[in-house]
């Protein structure tokens, strides 16, 4: 998408920085919430409209736990109005852990003497695909370390051989991307390898806090990282994915930095992020910080209801560095998208290794180990619709397309059928007998809340299809 400055009614801010701490903190030290003033921002929201500064601060702020249960559940109603049942699934796989900087928190940094470095081949990448399909995924993000060696002319030519592996009836339909910031013509040759999202996560939005983490390599430039979204749009790149890593710094004020940086998308490009993650700081190998600024779970829950209060039409990804009681938990309050059969070993999608290597080919410690088909057996339990769906994306329904569907709510529409249709393929060519099962009924009672007649038989249709061999039917 092009920006038109003639068309914006504020100065051009593009790639300019756009983080003031102290603006930040004024919203937080000076808002003073009521129990009215809470009600009427969670009833904002729940009209789909997207939360100002001060009005996320009186949520952040707003510590009666009364108050705390009402975000939570203004947050469940507002994912059911939005994105009903569905919880999109995918996988990681780490290419390389080759790096330069020397993140404190990270397994991949430089300085680490026992990381065992590594940069999968193209016959690794392709085994590892394969198992990847052999286990029913359709989505992947592929993960590099920050290195020269994975340039965007590398990057792109991963994603196309990525793209190419066919096991059985199994393909990868979406490949997003968590690599390292790029120049603008870096972001066009990665966008025409036909990517998903591209994901840059600021780790802490506090520029001191940002140096100390950050000693050396490229990555300690804030306002380079800071802006490196803005060149993704430049590029044509709408499609972009925001985070922060929660443990570096003050909860609350990360928060705040997270919406900041999605006024700024929004105002600047008319189109915010994609998606929104939200990690906690977890042990990695040579794992060395202070561990004040650790988020519990209770903060943790709380959290992730007001982003999405906050951000009401933008996805949010859980991970498995969270534990699954921890994810069962939080999934609720917004989430709409987590990984599931996580390995961040590299290469061990397709191998085994002992847990002493995994320690050091791995950028952190993963809490939930479950296989893919137990992860959505769960989600089938607590009646979520797993999805693997892809369907925006070959329809073009991405960035600002993808905010005309998604913030009236009308994505639902799209959407759930989409899922069904993804979950009748997973039940036909991967579930065991007890899945299968289950996501049958899941399916029948999800047919049930369409309430279009039409759409119900249409959608009957191409469930007898699938079952008739037939592959990637989508609305």
């Amino acid at each position: 998408m092009k920006f038109s400055p003639e068309k914006c009614t504020i100065p051009d801010r593009r790639m300019e920085p756009f983080i003031d701490p102290a603006e930040l903190w004024g919203f937080l030290n000076n808002t003073k919430p009521t129990k009215e003033r809470v009600k009427e921002i969670i009833a904002k929201s729940l009209e789909k409209q997207r939360l100002t500064l001060e009005e996320t601060a009186a949520l952040i702020n707003a510590d009666n736990p009364e108050l705390v249960e009402e975000i939570k559940e203004g947050a469940r109603t507002l994912k059911k109005k939005v994105y009903g049942n569905r919880i999109v699934l995918f996988a990681p796989l780490y290419i390389g852990n080759h790096c330069v900087n020397n993140c404190k928190y990270c397994g991949f940094k430089a300085s680490n003497r026992f990381a065992i470095r590594r940069k999968l081949t193209d016959e690794e990448i392709i085994r590892e695909t394969e198992a990847l399909e052999e286990n029913g995924q359709k989505r992947l993000i592929l993960v590099y370390g920050e290195h020269p060696m994975y340039s965007p002319e590398y990057i792109a030519h991963t994603v196309k051989l990525v793209y190419g592996v066919k096991k059985g009836n199994g393909e990868i339909r979406r490949v997003n991307i968590n690599a390292a910031p790029l120049d603008i013509e870096g972001f066009r040759t990665v966008k025409n390898a036909g990517i998903g999202t591209y994901q840059i996560f600021q780790e802490t939005y506090h520029p001191e806090m940002y140096k100390f983490y950050h000693p050396s390599g490229p990555k300690r430039d804030f306002n380079y990282r800071l802006t490196s979204l803005d060149r993704a749009q430049e590029a044509g790149l709408d499609d972009v994915g925001i985070g922060a890593l929660f443990g570096l710094y003050d909860w609350r004020f990360e928060v705040m930095g997270l919406v900041r940086h999605t006024n700024h998308l929004e105002a600047v490009y008319n189109v915010g992020p994609h998606t929104i993650s939200f990690p906690r700081i977890k042990d990695a190998s040579e794992f060395n910080i202070d561990l004040k600024y650790m988020v519990n779970d209770k903060d943790f829950a709380k959290l992730v209801a007001i982003l999405r209060l906050a951000v009401p039409y933008t996805g949010m990804i859980l991970t498995a560095r969270e534990a699954p009681e921890v994810r069962s938990e939080v999934m609720q309050y917004g989430v709409s998208q987590i990984d599931g059969g996580t390995k961040l070993e590299i290469g061990n999608y397709s191998s085994t290794l002992n847990e002493e290597q995994n320690l050091n080919r791995e950028q952190f410690r993963v809490n939930d180990a479950r296989s893919l088909s137990d992860v959505i057996e769960e989600l089938l339990d607590k009646n979520y619709l797993p999805s693997f769906c892809t369907a925006c994306y070959r329809h073009g329904r991405t960035g600002e397309h993808f905010m005309e569907f998604s913030v009236p709510g009308f994505i639902k529409r799209f959407c759930t059928p989409n899922a069904i249709l993804t979950l009748a393929e997973y039940i036909m060519d991967y579930a065991n007998p007890k899945v299968a099962e289950k996501g049958w009924k899941v399916i029948e009672d999800n047919m049930a809340e369409l309430h279009n007649e039409k759409q119900v038989i249409e959608v009957r249709k191409r469930i007898e299809r699938i079952k008739q061999g037939e592959r990637d039917l989508y609305f």
